[in-house]
């Protein structure tokens, strides 16, 4: 039994001294990962249905705190490249995009080393170097930049007081008229998930 009680004792002592990322107002960190954007499955258009592939980047978030656990976070990253498929047909056209999106994120308090939050925010998505491929070569294609609302939510889970490992996941709302020859052939919604997984640093 004094054993048992002591195995136990030590465990909740183990769990008390964890690191913890505690955020307070003018605090400020960087985070530097990986993204994998999965675009929503396919859209109808007049030529037929588009799908866009998936693509893994890096990416970069800085967040200032503007009070205690409130954040403003702005994500960045290399810019996603993917190809674009017409069903029945295969690749037609690839484009790149940058996303940045600027959120409003609440970390809840936590003295344990695990510390999620959530957010919301707006997204910016400009399109470049699009490109017609396969039964498109050479014909020009167009997207159109986009507006949309941001949903956001992860944990950090803490190394020392100063960084942590991050896990979370976007949903990005992401819809963008596209041309084809200079002609509208209508929406696609590209309205991806985005899994990413970072290292971030406080200061």
């Amino acid at each position: 039994m004094k054993h048992i009680t002591g195995l136990t004792l030590a465990a909740l002592m183990a769990t008390t001294a964890a690191p913890a990322l505690a955020q307070s107002q003018g605090d400020f960190t960087l985070g530097l990962g990986l993204g994998w954007i999965e675009p929503d499955s396919g859209s109808r258009t007049t030529v037929g249905t588009l799908n866009v592939d998936g693509n893994l980047r890096p990416t970069l978030t800085v967040e200032y705190f503007i009070a205690d656990n409130l954040g403003i976070e702005l994500l960045a990253s290399w810019p996603f490249q993917h190809d674009i498929n017409l069903a029945g047909t295969g690749k037609v056209a690839e484009t790149k995009h940058l996303p940045p999106t600027l959120s409003l994120q609440y970390h809840f308090t936590n003295k344990s080393s695990i510390t999620p939050f959530v957010g919301a925010g707006i997204n910016y998505t400009f399109f470049f170097d699009d490109k017609g491929k396969g039964a498109l070569a050479g014909v020009p294609v167009s997207l159109d930049d986009s507006w949309g609302l941001a949903l956001h939510a992860g944990a950090d889970v803490a190394i020392t007081e100063k960084s942590a490992f991050r896990v979370d996941v976007r949903y990005i709302d992401i819809e963008t008229d596209v041309k084809v020859g200079g002609a509208p052939i209508g929406k696609v919604k590209i309205d991806p998930w985005v899994f990413s997984a970072a290292y971030v640093m406080k200061f």
